[in-house]
C-alpha cells in the first residue's frame, strides 16, 4: 500500500500575481535510509561495517569537497585515512572526460540518441567509463537526463539523448550500466525540470527560475528517465540549480525524500551540482555530498548533529550510501588507481597517464557514423562514382585554429573563441553559428578533450589523394565563386549550444544565406549541419539545387572519417531524428525558455502548462506538420514492414482506487509482446530503426513505447520484437499516487518514424 507522506505530492501548477498562489513543493520528512537491497546487499553491508567505525567528524568529511593542489578534479571529496579510505575524485562529464589529455572525444549524447543504437550506446559508456578510470576518476557526472528538451533553445539538450522519455531512459540506463561496469559511479542528472539555463540558479539578487509542474507531468515525461536509470542501478544521483514548484532541487525533501528515496527506492547518494543553493537542511531534506566544497555545512554539519537539528542517523546514512556506491561498483581494495592521478594542471610538468585503449576506436568511428542523421536525398548520395571535382564551402569544414591547454579547449569553445571570456550569469547573446572551425562537441561541462579532429575537409582531401579528386575549398566567403565542372558542392554549417545560456534562435542568417548563395550557382549542394540541437532549414531546404542534407550533430574526433564513409557508400545511414524538427519556430508548443514578468522581477516563475504534450505529442494533438518528425531518417536502402503479431499476456485494468507503486517490480512485469517482419528491400545492406509506439487512452495520440535497431542484408528478413510491459500501458494516477492501467482501446503503431507507421492493431484491456 503506499504510504499517506506519498499522498501529498505536488498541488497542480497554479501561477498567480501573488506570491502566496505560486505552486509549492511540500515538506516530506525524514529521508528514508537506504536499504541496501537487491544488487546493493553487498556493498551496504560492507559500507555498514567501515561507517560504524568512522567518527561523526569523518563521517562529515566525507560528505563534502574539499580542495586539493594535487589535481584538478571537478571535485574531490573528503578522506578517512585512520581507516585507509582514500576519498574520491568527481569530474565532468558523460560525453568524456573533459579537460585533460590523453583521452577520447566520443559522440555527444544526442548524437548516440540519434544512433537509436543500446549497444553501440553500452559501449560508449564502458569505454568512456575506462578512461574515467584510469584517469583516477571515480565519479562521472552523467549521464544526462535533465534537461530532456522543453524547450528547442535550451542550452545543454545536446548533453541528454531524446526529448522523448522513453528514449532517454532507454539510453541512460544502458550508459550508466557501461560506467558501473567499467568501474566507476555514474551520475545521472539534472534532478529534475531543469529545463533551461536562463534563471537556472540564482544570479544577482534573482532567485533561479522556477519550474512549476503538475504531477502527473512530473511523472510521466520528467521523471521517466530517472526511473529506468534507478532500475539500472545507478548509485548517484545530482539534483538541479533550478526550483521546483517554488523549492530549490537540493532544498526539495518531497523530490528527494519524498520521490527520490522513497517512491522510487534509490539506494544511492544525492550530489548537488556545484554550488548549487542549499542550507543546513538540505541534508534532513534528503542531499547526502556537497561540491565542491563544504558549503553551509562545512564544521555546521557537526554542529547540527550535537545540537539535535541534524540526527546523526542521518548523517550516518549519508556516508554509508556514498561508500555503498565506493563499493557497488568494485573501487575497494587495489581495483582502483589513486584518485585524480591523471587529472593535472596540463601548463605544468606532469606524469603522462595515456586513458585511451585500441579497443575503444571502432566504438568512436561506429558511434561518430550511426548519429548521422541523412533528411533529404534526390540521388546525390552516395557518389555514383568517384568524383572527379569537390567543391567545398563553409567555416564548419575546418579545424578550429588552437586545440591546446586554454579554456577554449577545457570547455569546448575552440571553435567559438567569444564564448571563453562570457561570465556565468550575465546576460550574452552569442553567434548561433561557430565559425572558428567544425564542432565535434558543445560547450562547457558537457565537452570532452579530442585526441585529434579529423575535420570533414581534411577527410574529404585523404580520399581525393587516394582517388585523384580535385578539391576546390572557400571556407570564408559568404557568396563564393563556384567551379561550373564541380561534380558536387559540400556546404558546412553548424549550430552551437552550450551550458550556462539558451540559445537565441534555431538558425542563422549568415549560414542560410551561405547555402542560397552556393545553391545558386551549383545544381547539386549537399549540405552538412553539426548541430547542437534543433537547427531548422526551411529557409532553403526545398531549393532544387539542394539535392542532399545531413543532420551530422556532434560525432566526436572522428567526425570527417565518419562523415566520408557515409558520402562515399561505405558506410550507410541508419540514424533517426531524437526530436522532431519544425517548419517554424511558432509550430513548438514551448519555444522560449521563461523570463521574468513584470510582477517576479527577482521571482522568475515557469509554468508548464502544455503538460505531457512536449515535441511529437505537441505536433501528433495539434495535427501540426514539421519538416521532419520525430524519428526520421533516410537510408541507402528500403525496408518493407509486414506480419505485425501482438500477443497481449497479462494485462488488466485496473481496478477504481488501485495502482501499482513505482518500486513495485510487478511495474516491469511483461505484459504484451508485439512482433513485426522487417525486409531489405533494397539493393545494399543497411540498418533499420523499427519504432513502436503506443496509444494510450486519455493521453497524447502516440508515445514512444520501443524501438529495435536491424542490420539486414538484402532480400534478408527479420523479426523485430518489443516487450511491453506494464508501465508501458501505464498513466500516473494523482489520487492513489500509483501507475494505472486504464480500461479501453490501446492502439499499436509500428513504423519506421512517428509519422511513417506502417504496420497497427490494437489491445483491449
Amino acid at each position: 500500500m503506499l504510504s499517506l507522506v506519498m499522498a501529498a505530492l505536488f498541488a497542480p501548477a497554479i501561477v498567480a500575481s501573488p506570491v502566496s498562489s505560486y505552486a509549492q513543493s511540500p515538506l516530506v520528512f525524514p529521508s528514508p535510509p537506504g536499504k541496501g537491497a537487491g544488487v546493493w546487499a553487498s556493498a551496504y553491508s560492507n559500507s555498514r561495517a567501515l561507517v560504524s567505525q568512522m567518527t561523526l567528524e569523518e563521517k562529515v568529511n566525507i560528505t563534502r569537497g574539499f580542495a586539493v593542489s594535487d589535481n584538478i578534479c571537478a571535485g574531490n571529496t573528503g578522506s578517512v585515512p585512520r581507516l585507509g579510505w582514500p576519498g574520491m575524485c568527481l569530474h565532468d562529464a558523460g560525453n568524456g572526460v573533459r579537460a585533460t589529455d590523453l583521452v577520447n572525444s566520443y559522440p555527444s549524447a544526442i548524437h548516440v540518441g540519434a544512433s537509436w543504437d543500446r549497444n553501440l550506446t553500452y559501449e560508449r559508456g564502458f569505454y568512456i567509463g575506462q578512461e574515467f578510470k584510469a584517469k583516477g576518476v571515480n565519479i562521472v557526472l552523467g549521464p544526462n537526463a535533465g534537461p530532456l528538451g522543453r524547450s528547442p533553445l535550451g542550452g545543454r539538450n545536446w548533453e541528454g539523448f531524446s526529448i522523448d522519455p522513453y528514449l532517454s531512459g532507454q539510453l541512460n540506463a544502458e550508459t550508466i550500466v557501461g560506467h558501473q561496469d567499467a568501474g566507476v559511479i555514474a551520475n545521472i542528472k539534472h534532478f529534475i525540470a531543469n529545463e533551461q539555463e536562463t534563471y537556472r540558479r540564482p544570479y544577482f539578487g534573482v532567485e533561479a527560475v522556477s519550474a512549476n509542474i503538475d504531477d502527473k507531468t512530473l511523472h510521466e515525461v520528467y521523471l521517466w528517465p530517472f526511473m529506468d536509470g534507478v532500475k539500472a542501478g545507478v548509485a548517484s544521483v545530482m539534483c538541479s540549480y533550478n526550483r521546483i514548484n517554488n523549492t530549490y532541487g537540493c532544498e526539495n525533501s518531497k523530490l528527494l525524500n519524498g520521490i527520490l528515496k522513497d517512491e522510487l527506492g534509490f539506494d544511492g547518494f544525492v550530489l548537488l551540482d556545484w554550488n548549487a543553493q542549499h542550507n543546513l537542511q538540505s541534508a534532513n531534506a534528503g542531499l547526502d555530498m556537497l561540491m565542491p566544497g563544504g558549503g553551509f555545512w562545512g564544521n555546521n554539519l557537526t554542529q547540527a548533529v550535537n545540537n539535535g537539528s541534524v540526527a546523526e542517523d542521518r548523517v550516518t546514512d549519508m556516508a554509508t550510501r556514498i561508500i555503498a556506491a565506493w563499493y557497488l561498483v568494485g573501487q575497494d581494495g587495489t581495483n582502483f588507481p589513486k584518485p585524480g592521478i591523471g587529472m593535472k594542471n596540463l601548463t605544468q610538468p606532469h606524469e603522462q597517464v595515456d586513458a585511451r585503449v585500441p579497443e575503444s576506436k571502432p566504438v568512436i568511428l561506429e558511434g561518430a557514423i550511426a548519429g548521422h542523421v541523412l533528411v533529404k536525398n534526390n540521388g546525390a548520395l552516395p557518389f555514383k562514382k568517384n568524383p572527379t571535382m569537390l567543391s567545398v564551402y563553409g567555416y564548419d569544414a575546418t579545424v578550429p585554429d588552437t586545440k591546446n591547454t586554454d579554456v577554449l579547449f577545457q570547455l569546448g569553445y575552440t571553435s567559438s573563441p567569444e564564448m571563453g571570456q562570457a561570465v556565468l550569469g550575465t546576460e550574452r547573446h552569442f553567434d548561433q553559428a561557430a565559425r572558428g572551425g567544425t564542432i565535434v562537441t558543445g560547450g562547457r561541462a558537457g565537452a570532452n578533450g579530442p585526441a585529434y579532429i579529423d575535420d570533414p575537409l581534411s577527410a574529404i582531401q585523404h580520399r581525393a589523394r587516394a582517388d585523384g579528386t580535385w578539391v576546390n575549398w572557400d571556407l570564408i566567403s559568404s557568396n563564393p565563386d563556384v567551379n561550373g565542372a564541380s561534380d558536387a558542392c559540400l556546404v558546412f554549417i553548424n549550430a552551437i549550444a552550450t551550458e550556462g545560456w539558451d540559445r537565441d534562435g534555431l538558425h542563422d542568417d549568415f549560414s542560410d544565406g551561405l547555402v542560397l548563395n552556393v545553391a545558386s550557382k551549383c545544381s547539386n549542394t549537399i549540405v552538412v549541419i553539426h548541430a547542437a540541437g534543433v537547427r531548422l532549414v526551411d529557409q532553403w531546404i526545398d531549393h532544387p539545387n539542394v539535392t542532399a542534407t545531413i543532420i551530422a550533430h556532434l560525432p566526436g574526433q572522428d567526425s570527417g572519417e565518419a562523415l566520408v564513409k557515409l558520402l562515399y557508400g561505405e558506410a550507410v545511414f541508419s540514424g533517426k531524428l531524437p526530436y522532431t524538427l519544425a517548419k517554424n519556430e511558432s509550430d513548438y508548443g514551448v519555444y522560449a525558455p521563461c523570463g521574468r514578468g513584470p510582477s517576479n522581477t527577482t521571482d522568475p516563475q515557469c509554468d508548464f502548462t502544455e503538460g505531457v504534450y512536449v515535441d511529437y505529442r505537441h505536433f501528433d494533438e495539434k495535427n501540426i506538420t514539421p519538416r521532419y518528425e520525430f524519428g526520421y531518417g533516410l537510408s541507402y536502402t528500403t525496408f518493407n514492414y509486414s506480419s505485425l503479431s501482438v500477443e497481449p499476456l497479462d494485462i488488466n485494468a485496473d481496478s477504481p482506487g488501485s495502482s501499482t507503486s513505482s518500486n513495485d517490480p510487478s511495474l516491469w512485469d511483461v505484459v504484451a509482446i508485439v512482433n513485426a517482419t522487417i525486409t531489405n528491400s533494397g539493393e545494399v545492406t543497411g540498418a533499420e530503426v523499427v519504432q513502436l509506439y503506443l496509444g494510450i487512452p486519455n493521453s497524447p495520440p502516440k508515445q514512444l513505447r520501443g524501438f529495435d535497431k536491424l542490420t539486414l542484408s538484402p532480400g534478408d528478413a527479420a523479426e523485430a520484437s518489443f516487450e511491453l510491459t506494464r508501465r508501458d500501458f501505464s498513466v500516473w494516477d494523482v489520487v492513489t499516487q500509483g501507475w494505472i492501467v486504464q480500461a479501453g482501446e490501446y492502439h499499436i503503431y509500428v513504423g519506421a518514424s512517428s509519422r511513417d507507421i506502417r504496420l497497427t492493431d490494437s489491445i483491449v484491456v
